[in-house]
C-alpha cells in the first residue's frame, strides 16, 4: 500500500460514492515490474461519464495489450473529493496503481465538448502539475496530449497541451508511444521528440504549429476491439455493452460536426460485430447491447444484422438499443427485429418543424417520413417518443418555430388514428444550435440570447393554445438546453490562441466541472473575458467571410474549404444535398470507398 493509498482510507467514507476513487474493478489492468511508457488515460468529467465512453474503452485496452505499456485511467474528482484531496495533499492519481499523475511518462486527455477545458486545467492542478505548458519546459514532468473531437480546432487548448492527436486514436496512438519510448532510451531531448512526432500522421504539435492531416482507421473489421470491458462497481451513465457498426456519415446534415469530421463512411463486417457482441456480453454480464454510430439505420444491410444479433439477444434475454435510428428509415422490417426484445423510447431527429428549414439543413427528410416513422412505432406498441429540434438555424422564422408545434400536433393525432389503447408520451428536447468548425455553417453567426429567448416562448405558446400545458401534461414534456452554455460552447469552439488566457482566468476564478449546471458559472466567464479585453461577443455572433483564414485551416480533415462554402450556398438557396450514398459530391474526402 502506497502512501496515497494510506491517505485515502482516511477520507473515503467522508464522500460521495467512493468506488469512484479506488480502482480495483473487474477486468482492469494493473501491471507492475519493467514498464517502458506508463500513459494515464484522463476524462475531464466525472467518474460515471468517463466509464461510459468507448473510446476510453478502446484505447484503454489497446495500450494494455502491449506488455511493455501500461495505461490507467483518471477521472475528475468531485468538489467533495478534490477539497479533501487538497487538504491531505493528495495528488490525482491513475486508479490501477494508485501512482500520482506526476510518476507518469504521458498523461492524455479526451476533449469530448468545449465546456471541459476548464477541467483540464483542475485536472492538471490537482496532480501538481503546471497547467500551461511554458513551465513544464524542464522536461520533469509528464507529456500532456489531447485528443478527441474539439482538437478539430486545437488553438483554444494550446497553452496547456504539448501535443495533439487529430483524428482516429488507434494507430497513432501507438506509433507516438513507440517514438516516445526510443527517444527516452535514446535520452532525447523533449524538443527532438517533437521534430520527429511531427513526421507522424495526424500529430500536431503547438509549438512547431505543423500542418497536420487527421488519421483515420481504414478497415474497422481488422483493428483492435476490446473482448472486455472493466465493469464498475457504481452505476454509471451507460449500463451496457457498447459495440460499434460503422464510422463516419453518409447524410451531410449541414449543422454536424461529427458527420464531417468522422468522414469517411466505413462499415464494420457483420461477423465481426456479431463476435465482439457475443464476446463482450459474455465477459461482463451486461443485459443490454447499444449499436454505436452516427447513424446506425444507414448500415447497409442493417435488417439482416438486426435479424442474427436478435437470435442471440433475444435467446439470451438481452435488451438491443438503438440510439441512432433515422426515421426515415425506419420501417416495419425493423421493427420486427428490436420488438424481439423489451420496448424502450424510440428516438427521432428531425430537427426543424419546417421541410423547408430541413432542406436549408439538408436533413433530407419529409413530413411524410416522419408520420410514417411514427405510424411503424405506434402500430408495434410503442406510445412513448422523444423527438430533438433545434432552435436558431440559418434562415430559421417563426413559421418554422410554428411548424414544430403542428408537427407534434400531427404526430399525437396520428397516435390516436392507429388507434393505441396507452396513452401518449412526446418529449421534445430543443437545443439552440450553435455553430461548429468544418461545418458548412462555420461561417453563421449564434443567435442571440433575446431572440432564443423569444422564439423558444413562442413555441410554448403554441402549445398552450393547443391545448397542452407543458408541465402539467403528461403528453407532451419540453426541455430546453441553457443559452449561456451554448454561447460559451459557440465562442471556445471557433476561437483561436487568445482563448488560452480567458480559459486560464476562468479556472483561476474557479470554473469547472461545467458540463453539469450545478457548477456552471457564466458569470465568472463573462468576468474573465473583461479582464482579458477579448470580446467573445465578436467570435459568437460575427459572420465568418468564405475568405478569411479561420484558426482552424492548418488542419486537414479531408473535407475541403471550397466543399463547406458550396453547402453554405446551397443551405441561404434552401437546395438540399443527397446523401452520398445516392450521389457522391467531391466533398474532398478521396479515401471514401463511396467516393466516385
Amino acid at each position: 500500500m502506497n502512501e496515497i493509498s494510506q491517505k485515502l482510507e482516511k477520507i473515503l467514507l467522508k464522500v460521495q460514492k467512493p468506488a469512484r476513487y479506488t480502482g480495483g474493478e473487474i477486468d482492469s489492468v494493473c501491471k507492475t515490474g519493467d514498464i517502458d511508457v506508463k500513459f494515464a488515460f484522463c476524462f475531464p468529467d466525472t467518474y460515471e461519464i468517463g466509464m461510459s465512453h468507448l473510446g476510453t474503452k478502446i484505447l484503454y485496452s489497446l495500450i494494455n495489450s502491449r506488455e511493455n505499456y501500461s495505461c490507467e485511467r483518471c477521472f475528475m474528482p468531485l468538489p467533495d473529493m478534490a477539497e479533501q484531496m487538497r487538504e491531505l495533499e493528495i495528488p490525482l492519481y491513475g486508479l490501477e496503481s494508485m501512482n500520482a499523475l506526476c510518476d507518469f511518462d504521458i498523461i492524455g486527455f479526451t476533449l469530448q465538448y468545449e465546456l471541459c477545458y476548464t477541467t483540464v486545467l483542475e485536472m492538471l492542478d490537482l496532480a501538481g502539475i503546471p497547467v500551461c505548458k511554458s513551465e513544464r519546459v524542464d522536461g520533469n514532468f509528464p507529456l500532456v496530449i489531447a485528443g478527441g473531437p474539439c482538437v478539430c480546432n486545437p488553438a483554444p487548448m494550446c497553452d496547456f497541451v504539448d501535443l495533439f492527436i487529430i483524428g482516429e486514436g488507434e494507430e497513432v496512438t501507438l506509433e507516438l508511444l513507440k517514438l516516445f519510448n526510443e527517444c527516452k532510451k535514446n535520452g532525447e531531448s523533449r524538443n527532438e521528440f517533437y521534430r520527429k512526432s511531427i513526421l507522424i500522421d495526424g500529430v500536431y504539435v503547438p509549438e512547431l504549429d505543423n500542418k497536420v492531416t487527421k488519421r483515420i482507421v481504414a478497415d474497422l473489421s481488422s483493428i483492435f476491439f476490446p473482448k472486455n470491458f472493466i465493469v464498475p462497481f457504481v452505476e454509471t451513465v451507460h449500463e451496457r455493452v457498447v459495440t460499434e457498426v460503422l464510422r463516419g456519415c453518409i447524410r451531410g446534415c449541414r449543422f454536424c460536426q461529427a458527420g464531417f469530421i468522422c468522414r469517411p463512411f466505413r462499415e464494420k463486417s457483420q461477423d465481426k460485430i456479431l463476435s465482439e457482441t457475443k464476446s463482450l456480453c459474455e465477459n461482463t454480464g451486461y443485459d443490454e447491447v447499444s449499436l454505436c454510430s452516427l447513424s446506425t439505420s444507414d448500415y447497409s444491410e442493417i435488417e439482416n444484422l438486426l435479424k442474427n444479433l436478435t437470435e442471440y439477444t433475444g435467446k439470451n434475454n438481452i435488451n438491443l438499443s438503438l440510439p441512432s435510428l433515422r426515421i426515415d428509415k425506419f420501417n416495419d422490417e425493423m421493427l420486427e427485429q428490436i420488438k424481439k426484445v423489451r420496448k424502450s423510447t424510440l428516438t427521432f431527429a428531425p430537427e426543424a418543424g419546417t421541410m423547408r428549414l430541413r432542406n436549408v439543413i439538408n436533413k433530407n427528410i419529409s413530413d411524410e417520413n416522419i408520420m410514417e416513422g411514427c405510424r411503424v412505432a405506434f402500430s408495434g406498441g410503442y406510445s412513448s417518443i422523444k423527438l430533438y429540434f433545434m432552435l436558431g438555424l440559418p434562415t430559421e422564422t417563426d413559421e418554422d418555430i410554428v411548424g414544430i408545434y403542428e408537427l407534434v400536433a400531427r404526430i399525437m393525432k396520428l397516435y390516436k388514428q392507429v388507434g393505441a389503447n396507452r396513452g401518449i408520451s412526446v418529449s421534445i428536447s430543443l437545443a439552440t444550435f450553435v455553430p461548429k468548425p468544418f461545418t458548412p455553417f462555420q461561417f453563421e453567426p449564434l443567435i442571440t440570447k433575446e431572440e432564443a429567448e423569444r422564439r423558444q416562448k413562442l413555441l410554448l405558446k403554441c402549445f398552450e393554445e393547443g391545448g397542452h400545458k407543458i408541465g402539467k401534461s403528461r403528453k407532451v414534456k419540453i426541455s430546453r438546453s441553457d443559452y449561456n452554455s451554448a454561447f460559451l460552447e459557440a465562442v471556445l469552439a471557433r476561437g483561436d490562441r487568445d482563448l488560452g488566457k480567458v480559459i486560464y482566468e476562468a479556472w483561476k476564478h474557479g470554473c469547472k466541472l461545467e458540463s453539469w449546471g450545478d457548477y456552471f458559472d457564466f458569470s465568472k466567464w463573462e468576468s474573465s473575458f473583461e479582464t482579458c479585453k477579448l470580446n467573445q461577443v465578436d467570435i459568437a455572433f460575427r459572420k465568418r467571410n468564405y475568405t478569411e483564414t479561420l484558426p482552424w485551416e492548418n488542419i486537414n480533415l479531408f473535407v475541403s474549404k471550397d466543399f463547406l462554402v458550396k453547402e453554405n450556398k446551397r443551405a441561404h438557396s434552401e437546395i438540399a444535398t443527397p446523401n452520398c450514398r445516392e450521389k457522391c459530391s467531391n466533398c474532398g474526402v478521396h479515401q471514401c470507398s463511396l467516393h466516385k
